[in-house]
């Protein structure tokens, strides 16, 4: 049940695009193509089992941890608050 001006399955839609979403930019971050022997950034060896278990991986463990924590995350909000739209 939506309330207030939205219709009814209006959350879901929402909850639904947030997931989507996420799953594009995963996919989207996903290494694709030949991968390295070596990282790309540092250097050191990529270990055989992280080349098996990610087709295409160009990076090590330490060089993508800190890739991962420079992405920005969507901020969209989807919920357009009532006071943001009577402004």
């Amino acid at each position: 049940m939506a309330g207030g001006w939205s219709r009814d399955g209006a959350v879901q839609d929402q909850i639904d695009d947030t997931v989507s979403d996420a799953v594009r930019g995963a996919r989207a971050r996903m290494p694709a193509g030949e991968g390295l022997e070596h990282c790309e950034e540092c250097g050191q060896a990529i270990p055989v089992r992280r080349r098996e278990a990610l087709p295409g991986v160009r990076t090590c463990v330490a060089c993508q941890s800190e890739r991962d924590k420079a992405v920005v995350h969507s901020q969209i909000n989807r919920r357009g608050s009532k006071d943001s739209q009577l402004r």
